[in-house]
């Protein structure tokens, strides 16, 4: 039902076509990468944090970002607390490994963080563990409907992307 209901999403922008299905697992990020054939930091992985006044927000970041406790609170106002995996599927309609900022179940605040913008395309999931499309930055933004590009991540380097691009077409 997941997949359908990010299909169905995608319908408004004639994209739900683009959507891809795998017959391995795309659940985390490096199943993700090897399944697509791309590094591991263009996978857009969604996570899903309680936000203030019980408002879930989801926070989309480069597969190799991680979530900077300090930026969060600047940006959220409270520590960052992830959502359990039976609160996920609850809030966002889909299962951990599927998650992703389309076709949600409830309406829910949606944050890009920039670590994603240094690639020309990522590969966020469709609400199934073997499922993914290919978007541009821009793209990812409109179609998740997100309220803005944020830094909240850490871990990720202009430089470091430069040398995994080389060392990825050798």
């Amino acid at each position: 039902m997941s997949l359908e209901s990010v299909k169905k999403h995608f319908k408004q922008w004639n994209r739900e076509n683009d959507v891809m299905e795998f017959e391995t697992s795309s659940a985390t990020v490096e199943e993700a990468a090897e399944t697509i054939g791309v590094m591991p930091a263009q996978i857009a992985k969604t996570l899903s944090f309680r936000g203030q006044d019980d408002k879930d927000i989801l926070i989309v970041a480069a597969g190799d970002a991680k979530i900077d406790n300090k930026k969060f609170r600047e940006l959220v106002g409270i520590k960052a607390r992830m959502l359990k995996p039976d609160e996920v599927l609850e809030q966002t309609g889909h299962v951990v490994g599927g998650v992703c900022p389309f076709g949600l179940t409830n309406e829910m605040d949606v944050y890009l963080d920039i670590s994603m913008k240094r690639f020309e395309t990522l590969f966020p999931a469709c609400g199934s563990t073997n499922s993914a499309i290919k978007l541009t930055p821009e793209e990812l933004f409109e179609y998740s409907l997100a309220k803005e590009w944020v830094d909240v991540c850490k871990g990720w380097t202009e430089e470091l992307v430069a040398e995994t691009v080389t060392a990825h077409r050798d």
